[in-house]
């Protein structure tokens, strides 16, 4: 049975289109995607999450037991911070990719892919130990909301007292919003705009969507072709279609969350032995030559002489840059301005190999060049 989000019938008076999304009905467009998408590049936009699923860690030993099972090292966190991060299976492949909050000493809270819940759920378990430690899933009572883009800092900040203005990337503060007390605001997002995150229980959830969407009239409610076209132009990973458990982090270009040198964890040693051995595969950004052609998700890709090298994960229209842009699993050999190929209505079409992100100056990362200025 496909579950349903607290605020759907809020989504369905908007007018949203719905598309089945990791087990939920979630709003794909509310009106023109390509409108939502410029809305958080240029000003800001609101996407309703509560499809992801939180569980909550706690316990004396919920460091060292997140410690053995996730990619990052769990020591560096304190009390606000959070990490992005990986669960493999002992062959390393991923199980899910995930953030990891910190909220209290002996206080974790994950946030977990949708399709994934009970999966990854089911593995957490099946690793506790046996005293010391205690998961609760608290996915149905929470609703999450993504306030994104140049303006979010703004707006929010006429909304509450929390000094949101000056979080840095990756923390969170715990205080009212819109007259809601108890609102978890974290700073993490998946569009490459400055976001801020907001966990709020269920019961709350309809107020704080109303007081945000009429905080402004910039503010926009966006849909998850927006979301994917906003997170492909960042080149951020979609579980189950850049990664998968018979991918692995290094292969995904994503090695920088994973701390080999941590002690151990499940999956460490099938990954040194792969940075040993050599990448049978890497995940690399393509672009096309215009928006006439548009790489599409499982597309195959050859070489100048025709063999195949690879596939597509995934492939869009830029809305920004208004050409084809994508991601794909190809030999490690390939370098930036190698050329590969596909089959467009006949005509082969050279696609040209670029290091992601395809858009380089956003709101994020305008703000975290100040802050190291």
């Amino acid at each position: 049975m496909v579950k349903q989000t607290p605020l759907y019938e809020i989504h369905k008076g908007l007018g949203a289109a719905f598309l089945p999304f990791g087990g939920w009905e979630m709003p794909l467009r509310y009106k023109s995607e390509k409108a939502e998408h410029e809305a958080v590049r240029q000003r800001v936009g609101l996407f309703d999450l509560s499809h992801m699923g939180e569980f909550l860690v706690r316990g004396p030993k919920a460091g060292e037991y997140l410690q053995r099972l996730l990619t990052q090292d769990i020591r560096r966190l304190t009390p606000g911070k959070a990490q992005y991060t990986f669960l493999l299976h002992p062959q390393g492949g991923i199980l899910d990719d995930l953030i990891v909050y910190q909220l209290e000493p002996e206080l974790y809270m994950l946030v977990v892919n949708a399709a994934t819940t009970e999966k990854d759920l089911s593995w957490l378990k099946e690793h506790l130990p046996s005293t010391g430690v205690v998961i609760e899933d608290i996915t149905q009572e929470t609703v999450l909301l993504a306030l994104s883009g140049p303006r979010s800092a703004e707006i929010l900040a006429s909304l509450t007292a929390l000094p949101v203005k000056e979080m840095p990337y990756y923390t969170t503060h715990k205080g009212e919003v819109a007259g809601i007390p108890n609102v978890l605001v974290a700073t993490t997002g998946y569009t490459g705009e400055w976001t801020y995150e907001l966990f709020v229980r269920r019961d709350a959830g309809h107020k704080l969507w109303e007081a945000l969407l009429s905080a402004d009239a910039a503010i926009v409610p966006a849909g998850l072709s927006a979301r994917n076209t906003l997170r492909l132009e960042m080149g951020y990973l979609l579980y189950g279609t850049d990664i998968d458990e018979n991918t692995t982090p290094l292969q995904a270009g994503a090695g920088w969350a994973v701390k080999l040198d941590k002690g151990e964890f499940i999956g460490r040693e099938a990954l040194l032995r792969q940075k040993e051995q050599g990448l049978p595969s890497r995940l690399y950004g393509l672009i096309s030559p215009s928006s006439k052609y548009i790489p599409r998700n499982g597309m195959p890709l050859q070489d100048e002489a025709g063999a195949l090298i690879g596939r597509i994960t995934s492939g869009s229209i830029s809305p920004s840059l208004n050409i084809g842009i994508a991601l794909a699993y190809l030999p490690p050999a390939y370098k930036p301005e190698d050329k590969v190929y596909m089959e467009l209505r006949g005509e082969k079409v050279a696609l040209v190999v670029v290091r992601p992100p395809f858009v380089k100056e956003t709101s994020l990362s305008l703000r975290q060049k100040a802050r190291s200025a």
